[in-house]
C-alpha cells in the first residue's frame, strides 16, 4: 500500500501515476484540511512562457503535461498563449522574446479580433494550452474512485508520498511561502478564445478563458506568507490590467476572488525529496498544474521498480 497525503494537484497526480500502473493507493487528507491552493489556478499549460522567468528544468517538466491532461480531463483547449505589451512597455515584449523559444511575431488582432487593434504586435506560442482547474481535479478524482482508490481521514497504512504543500514546512526546513492572488470575472461582452498575458514591468498578468464570458485574472506573486483574503492593492492592479487589454473588463462583474499560500523551494523549482521514510513531492510555486505529471510519472516509475526489484 502506497499512502498519498493531499488532495492538491501535486497529491492527485501522484496517486492517479500509481494507481495506472496497477499499485495499491489510498489518498489521506484530514478533515479539517484547508482547501489545496491549485484550486485558484490559472490552468495555463505554458512551458515555454514560464521559460521567461523559470529554469530549463521546469520548461521540460512542462513540455509533457499538455498530452497527460488531455488523456485524462475534457476540458483541454489547445489553442496556444498570446503575449502582448502596451506600446509604452515595448521593450518588455522584446526582451520576453529573447528569454523564451517556440513562439513567433503575430498582429494580436489576427488571433484575438476582439483586440480591435489595441495591440501593435505580441508573441504566439502555439503548442501551449489551458484548461479548468477544478474540472481537471474533478475528474482526477473521479478517475480515482473508478479505479478504486480510497480517499480518507485516517491513518496511514502504507509507504508515505506526501502532497500537503506548506503543510510540510516542518519536515522541509527550507520551503517557503510565496502568496498569490487572483480574481474572477463574468464580461460577457468580451471575446477572447485563448489565454492572454500582458507584459507590465511592475503588475504582469493573464487572462484565462473559461467560458461563457467568464475569465480568471491573475496572478500576484509576493514574498509573504500572510494568509487572508485578497488585497484591495491585488484587485486595483488586476482590475487595471484586464481594462489595459480589453476596456469591457471595466464593465465586468467581479465574480470571485482568492488568495492563497504557494510552496516554494529556493530556486523556485518543484522537486521530489526523500526524508527518512517519507517522500516528499513539494515546492510547486506557480507551475503545479505544468510539473506535477512530469514528477508524479518520474516518482510512479521509480517506485514500480523498487517494488518489483523487492518482490
Amino acid at each position: 500500500m502506497i499512502s498519498v497525503l493531499g488532495m492538491g494537484v501535486a497529491g492527485l497526480c501522484v496517486a492517479t501515476a500509481l494507481a495506472e500502473r496497477g499499485l495499491q493507493v489510498e489518498v489521506i487528507t484530514p478533515e479539517d484540511a484547508p482547501d489545496p491552493v491549485s484550486r485558484l489556478a490559472g490552468g495555463m499549460l505554458a512551458p515555454f512562457c514560464e521559460g521567461e522567468s523559470a529554469p530549463d528544468s521546469v520548461v521540460k517538466m512542462g513540455q509533457s503535461a499538455a498530452d497527460w491532461w488531455g488523456a485524462r480531463v475534457g476540458s483541454l483547449v489547445r489553442r496556444g498563449t498570446l503575449v502582448v505589451a502596451p506600446s509604452r512597455d515595448a521593450t518588455e515584449l522584446d526582451r520576453f522574446a529573447r528569454a523564451t523559444r517556440s513562439h513567433q511575431w503575430v498582429d494580436p488582432t489576427d488571433l484575438e479580433p476582439d483586440l480591435d487593434g489595441r495591440f501593435a504586435r505580441g508573441l504566439f506560442f502555439a503548442g501551449e494550452a489551458h484548461m479548468d482547474p477544478s474540472e481537471a481535479r474533478r475528474s482526477l478524482r473521479a478517475r480515482l474512485d473508478g479505479m478504486r482508490v480510497r480517499f480518507h481521514s485516517g491513518p496511514a497504512s502504507g509507504r508515505v508520498i506526501d502532497c500537503t504543500g506548506m503543510a510540510a514546512a516542518p519536515h522541509l526546513p527550507d520551503l517557503r511561502a510565496v502568496r498569490g492572488e487572483m480574481l474572477a470575472l463574468f464580461a460577457p461582452d468580451v471575446m477572447l478564445t485563448r489565454p492572454v498575458r500582458l507584459l507590465h514591468p511592475r503588475i504582469p498578468c493573464y487572462i484565462v478563458p473559461r467560458g461563457n464570458g467568464h475569465y480568471m485574472v491573475g496572478a500576484t506573486m509576493v514574498e509573504s506568507a500572510r494568509n487572508g483574503p485578497v488585497s484591495a492593492r491585488a484587485v486595483m492592479e488586476l482590475l487595471s490590467a484586464a481594462y489595459t487589454v480589453h476596456p469591457a473588463f471595466g464593465e465586468a462583474e467581479l465574480t470571485h476572488t482568492g488568495a492563497g499560500l504557494r510552496p516554494s523551494f529556493p530556486d523556485n523549482v518543484p522537486a521530489i525529496r526523500v526524508r527518512g521514510d517519507r517522500i516528499f513531492v513539494n515546492g510547486m510555486y506557480r507551475h503545479g498544474f505544468l510539473t506535477a505529471p512530469a514528477l508524479a510519472e518520474d516518482l510512479a516509475a521509480t517506485l514500480t521498480k523498487e517494488i518489483a526489484y523487492a518482490s
